[in-house]
């Protein structure tokens, strides 16, 4: 008699699966409220609206993964912007360049957070918002809070779009999809990327297993800071310019998107995936209400409460498992 069953299936988690069945059902609400909503050209148009905030969030993700935060993240990416513009406007050099200072400032912004975190055991919270002052002073000082223009070619390419059918799509959106695959890969087949989680599950059982627990969060402030760069250089080529008013709500809607994602906010538990997920859910909740007449007031209140409630569930979730 053969005993043998087969194994059952067994489904993804609730925090996994939760932020997908959220974007389904905005979705399929908006649907209801708007003809443009489905359509292709309106989908390229919020994947164009998020692609920023999307990269930024997935430096977010990582700090937050090691259960830190970064408040300094979207003036962090302003300053990138700023440099990377600047220095080409006015010192002639070729976009190449010109790009990889300003990510080598953003990237060094991420480093001295990463330092001040764990060689002077800073609170990430404190550590940042001190940041945040300092990168928008420096924005504006090295700017002289006006707008750049002046920039070379090279740096805006990639706010071209190439057409897919009847759709134009943005290669910057392309650039932030590969990032978060990337990113994906690196978090779940590689030693770095375990031991990232490990820190946040537990830094003391981590250190005790021989792993380097500072270095591990150097590593992960230092790689946001390039994140933030590369959102910088996405923000230039989205507005032909280098904005130094740039990035003064980025942060709130980068931890957003990390949040509605699924990421924990203590730390240890998450999918990079999901947080392109959050990401998408901000960006059709702002373009559904806006299609359907509604005040941007009112997309800013809908936003907190999605905060709140994701957060709730995630505190929840932590009860559940004690």
């Amino acid at each position: 008699m053969n005993t043998s069953t087969k194994p059952a299936l067994k489904l993804p988690p609730m925090g996994t699966l939760g932020p997908f069945i959220a974007l389904l059902l905005a979705c399929a609400f908006f649907a209801t409220q708007s003809d443009r909503f489905l359509t292709s050209q309106n989908f390229s148009l919020i994947l164009q609206q998020v692609m920023v905030v999307g990269v930024i969030a997935i430096g977010q993700t990582l700090i937050i993964l090691t259960a830190g935060i970064d408040l300094s993240c979207g003036m962090i990416m302003a300053l990138g912007s700023v440099v990377m513009t600047k220095v080409a406007a006015d010192h002639g050099l070729p976009a190449p360049a010109a790009i990889g200072c300003g990510l080598a400032v953003t990237t060094l912004f991420g480093l001295v957070n990463g330092l001040l975190v764990t060689k002077a055991k800073l609170p990430p919270f404190i550590v940042t918002l001190g940041m945040l002052n300092i990168a928008f002073a420096a924005t504006q000082l090295y700017s002289g809070s006006q707008t750049i223009t002046d920039i070379p070619d090279g740096m805006l390419w990639l706010g071209d779009s190439f057409r897919l059918g009847d759709t134009a799509v943005v290669y910057g959106v392309l650039l932030m999809l590969a990032l978060y695959v990337i990113t994906w890969l690196g978090l779940r087949e590689t030693a770095p990327g375990r031991h990232v989680y490990a820190v946040g599950n537990s830094p003391e059982a981590t250190r005790l297993t021989g792993i380097s627990t500072d270095k591990v969060l150097l590593g992960v402030y230092a790689l946001a800071g390039l994140f933030y760069g590369l959102a910088s250089l996405l923000s230039v080529a989205r507005i032909g310019a280098g904005d130094p008013n740039a990035g003064q709500t980025e942060n709130l809607d980068a931890i957003t998107a990390v949040v509605l994602g699924g990421t924990s906010l203590f730390g240890g538990r998450g999918i990079i995936l999901g947080t392109l997920v959050g990401a998408l859910i901000v960006g059709v909740f702002r373009n559904g209400l806006t299609l359907m007449g509604v005040s941007s007031v009112y997309q800013i209140l809908v936003t907190g409460i999605l905060v709140i409630l994701a957060v709730a569930t995630d505190q929840m979730s932590r009860k559940g498992v004690r």
